[in-house]
Parts: C-alpha cells; sequence; structure tokens
C-alpha cells in the first residue's frame, strides 16, 4: 500500500512537473484570459509569434516590457529583444504592436494607455505580454476583468494567480494589494 502510494505522488510529481515545464519554457505560460478576445503569456520568441497570432486570430499584442530597468530577475528587458518582437509584429498584416512599458505596479498613465487600447473594438483579439507572464501581464489581465467583464477587483485578484496565498498577488504584496485598492471608470463615474 505504501509502495503505491508513493508511486502515485511520484507520478502527480512529475506530471506537475512537466506541466510546469510545458506552460513556462515551451507555451511561453500563454493562457487565455477570455477565449477569443483576451490572452496574457510571457515573451514569445519573434520567430513563434506569428504561429500565436493565426492560431488565436491576434490583432494586437500589448507588450509591457521596457528596457534599462536594471532588475535581472523582474524585469530583464534586453532592447533587441524588443526591438526584434516588434520588426516581427510589423511584418504581420494587420496585427499592432504596442508597447506600453511599466513597472511590476503600474503607473496611472500605463493604465490609461492599457485602457485606451483595450477600448478600441478593433484591436481584438489581444495578447497582452511581460517578460515571465506571471507578474505584469496577470496584472493587466485583472485590470481587463474589472473593467471590461464587470469582475470584483477581489474576483480578478484572486483568479490573476493560482494559489493567490504566497503568490506576487497575495494580501500585503504590492500587486495584490494595487488590485485591491484600484477604482474602475465605473466606480470613479468616468464610464
Amino acid at each position: 500500500m505504501k509502495k503505491k502510494i508513493g508511486i502515485a505522488i511520484l507520478v502527480l510529481v512529475l506530471i506537475g512537473t512537466g506541466k510546469y515545464v510545458y506552460d513556462r519554457h515551451i507555451n511561453h505560460n500563454f493562457m487565455a484570459i477570455t477565449e477569443g478576445k483576451v490572452y496574457k503569456s510571457g515573451v514569445i520568441p519573434p520567430d513563434e509569434i506569428a504561429d500565436y497570432v493565426q492560431k488565436y486570430h491576434i490583432k494586437s499584442i500589448v507588450d509591457l516590457r521596457f528596457p534599462g530597468t536594471g532588475d535581472d530577475v523582474n524585469n530583464p528587458e534586453i532592447p533587441a529583444e524588443l526591438t526584434a518582437e516588434k520588426e516581427a509584429v510589423a511584418k504581420l498584416p494587420g496585427v499592432n504592436y504596442f508597447n506600453n512599458g511599466c513597472d511590476q505596479v503600474p503607473e496611472q498613465k500605463n493604465v490609461d494607455s492599457f485602457l485606451k487600447i483595450m477600448d478600441n473594438p478593433a484591436n481584438y483579439p489581444v495578447l497582452i505580454h511581460c517578460y515571465h507572464g506571471i507578474g505584469r501581464s496577470q496584472l493587466f489581465s485583472a485590470l481587463y476583468r474589472i473593467e471590461y467583464e464587470g469582475w470584483s477587483n477581489e474576483e480578478a485578484r484572486n483568479k490573476a494567480a493560482f494559489p493567490v496565498m504566497f503568490s506576487s498577488f497575495d494580501d500585503g504584496t504590492p500587486k495584490g494589494e494595487y488590485l485591491k485598492a484600484y477604482k474602475s471608470r465605473k466606480q470613479n463615474g468616468l464610464k
């Protein structure tokens, strides 16, 4: 019995490890936020962007990276990588590239720029991405859900990461507290 339990645990660990490797390194943390409308990811290599654009009918890419951060862990943005992506997207007919580089917790100008992009129906489907696909892209995906799908701040924060506990969206973390305090345009009487 103990041997069977041990084997079952080992199998679950291997499956979990395989999913992590696939999601993080092969699929670039790509996932649907709203199928057919909004997706999020980490950096997709320029030679793979066309495949994602074609498969998911993406019309706009919102790149949340910016060069020269000096933060090699959370924002290891390399100017040549941003340029290569912009050039790769420019070769795709009908696809828009928007750079909305921001820190881990956005300034209001970043949120305003993002909302302007998302307000335009011609920009959909949209791919939102940052470097890893687990921080800024998830935060802006939560903002999308609050602004355009009517989610509560807490619901959007809880769906930003799994599990939310011990993640960068947990209570007391800068991103978690930002989402909890975020005031939508509707709450501000602007929309």
